[in-house]
């Protein structure tokens, strides 16, 4: 397939109630490994990726550096490849939009992108964000690629769970906000009460992407709710590292 053809394909994996499974990797082996097992699509974790090379995550590792593994893992599979993105490695949407090129460059065809100040403090304005959002769908569209677009939204990360239940509404306005913006789906990571899950993914217009932790662990943990998009960001990490580190005590 052509990279706007995996572009399309992953877009039409994202379905309400039967979602796609992304067990976030980081590196082409891993790629590699859950292409063999079966997998639809492939994502990267930014905490994994980083980790993996020993930075800390939040864009610590340099962009430049980033981008060969993005490539080196878009070059081990046919599959289609969504990359965290993060915050885009910069502020300004003529940067952001810049930057979002070079990934498109890499072979990926989908991104995360979260309103979060990377370094900073709470969240970009909603206008602002949808700025940034508007740039990356103008540099996928010079590109020739119907990038998808995936709009994460820190809300729920940078709360209390007890408070979750106010912030719905906010994160819906978000969500209105980043599709006109361009954005193909919603990311809610932090989330996890099923019944909130469930209103969200009433009333999105988009696909909903929910992260595995807490309460969710797997597939059926969502069943009903509407979901379209899990992903376990960095527990499969986690779980290889003290996997690893468990054989080499036993040896």
């Amino acid at each position: 397939m052509s990279q706007a053809d995996r572009a399309r394909a992953l877009k039409a994996l994202h379905v309400a109630n039967d979602p796609l499974v992304l067990y976030n990797i980081w590196d082409a082996g891993g790629a590699t490994a859950l292409a063999k097992a079966g997998a639809a699509a492939i994502a990267t974790g930014s905490w994994s990726v980083a980790a993996a090379h020993c930075f800390e995550d939040g864009e610590a590792m340099p962009f430049d550096f980033a981008l060969r593994i993005i490539e080196r893992i878009a070059r081990s599979t046919d599959l289609p490849l969504t990359v965290d993105f993060e915050g885009g490695y910069a502020e300004a949407p003529e940067q952001v939009a810049a930057n979002a090129h070079r990934v498109i460059q890499t072979g990926a065809v989908g991104l995360n992108f979260e309103d979060q100040v990377v370094g900073g403090e709470g969240l970009h304005d909603v206008e602002a964000q949808a700025a940034r959002i508007a740039s990356i769908r103008g540099a996928a569209r010079e590109a020739g690629v119907p990038l998808f677009i995936n709009a994460r939204t820190d809300l729920f990360l940078q709360s209390e769970a007890k408070d979750h239940a106010s912030l719905v509404d906010a994160a819906l306005a978000r969500q209105a906000a980043y599709a006109e913006a361009g954005a193909d789906g919603f990311f809610v990571p932090g989330l996890t009460d099923p019944t909130l899950i469930r209103d969200i993914c009433a009333r999105s217009s988009q696909p909903v992407n929910v992260l595995m932790r807490g309460g969710l662990r797997a597939v059926r943990d969502v069943e009903g709710l509407g979901v379209s998009r899990i992903s376990f960001g960095p527990a499969p990490y986690i779980s290889a590292l003290e996997d690893l580190t468990k054989r080499f005590i036993a040896i």
